[in-house]
């Protein structure tokens, strides 16, 4: 087990996976390399989470390596994490604590005014499981619910009620705008300048996917200059660094990643990860593979 609060390096990698039938993986890059390096004796990488962009699946399924990771654990505690982000960046929570904790007075009906969530509109980036439960969870707040996404989605809609529509018309659209995009090559910097441009000057945009999802940048810059409102990020371009003036901001609200950290979804991740690393010694396809044909190449030298 690693220990220390770092992830290791490459070469410390290559010595510690030697001879080990399976690697539970937190965030540590898997490149081919390393997969080359196991394949003699590792039948899985058990990724503890639901993004696996940190693991070069293809290298992994020609070494006939499983790849799995913790899809559907995640769901609820990454939705509550997104609704908790815009709500502290909608009512200024941070600022408000600060305040009270300063003892500063002028408690007067001006101060730290923020915005109202019940009956606006929300978009949403991404109709996958977490964009559906984020959706579901604005039902209570009485929002319209638009979504876009590579196509519709007849279950988020029929879930939500939620409308399809497409990008430019969601960011122009939207009062709160909550990204739950995979990172793909095709999804990198997706949200940057153009995008900003369309917000309206009252709009939020909440962030608990992938930091390189938004051009980090050009996040900053358009909050400087005030192209939106506001913004809630749990994830970031190069974490943990973030891009410079970033934190200066006082209306954006940063989280250290922890869209899942709550003690009941950390249980459950190990335990999935635990089954899975039991079906993959078993000689069994893993109940979450990513790459069940990697079965295909087991034994090939």
């Amino acid at each position: 087990m690693n220990s220390e609060d770092r992830v290791l390096t490459k070469d410390e990698l290559l010595d510690k996976m030697k001879g080990r039938d399976a690697v539970l993986v937190i965030s540590t890059i898997i490149d081919e390399e390393i997969c080359r390096s196991v394949k003699a004796k590792c039948k899985i990488f058990a990724c503890y989470g639901v993004g696996y962009n940190n693991i070069d699946v293809e290298s992994a399924t020609k070494q006939g390596i499983y790849v799995t990771n913790t899809p559907d654990v995640v769901t609820d505690a990454t939705a509550d994490l997104a609704w908790t982000l815009l709500l502290a960046t909608a009512r200024r929570i941070v600022e408000c604590d600060q305040f009270v904790r300063a003892g500063k007075k002028g408690w007067n009906p001006m101060n730290l005014v923020g915005t109202q969530v019940t009956g606006k509109t929300l978009g949403i980036v991404g109709g996958g499981r977490i964009g559906q439960a984020v959706a579901r969870r604005a039902q209570g707040f009485r929002m319209k619910v638009i979504y876009t996404d590579v196509q519709k989605m007849p279950a988020f809609e029929a879930a939500t009620g939620g409308q399809f529509v497409d990008k430019e018309t969601l960011f122009k659209s939207a009062d709160f705008i909550s990204v739950h995009a995979p990172l793909l090559p095709s999804t990198r910097h997706l949200i940057g300048a153009d995008e900003f441009k369309l917000m309206k000057k009252t709009a939020i945009l909440i962030n608990d996917a992938r930091g390189p999802i938004v051009d980090e940048k050009a996040l900053v810059e358009a909050l400087r200059k005030g192209q939106f409102a506001g913004a809630g990020l749990d994830v970031f371009e190069k974490e943990p660094d973030l891009m410079d003036g970033l934190s200066e901001l006082p209306n954006v609200v940063l989280s250290p990643h922890v869209g899942t950290s709550t003690t009941e979804t950390r249980i459950e991740m190990a335990a999935v990860c635990a089954r899975d690393i039991i079906a993959a010694l078993s000689n069994q396809i893993p109940p979450n593979c990513l790459n069940p044909q990697a079965k295909s190449n087991q034994g090939i030298p």
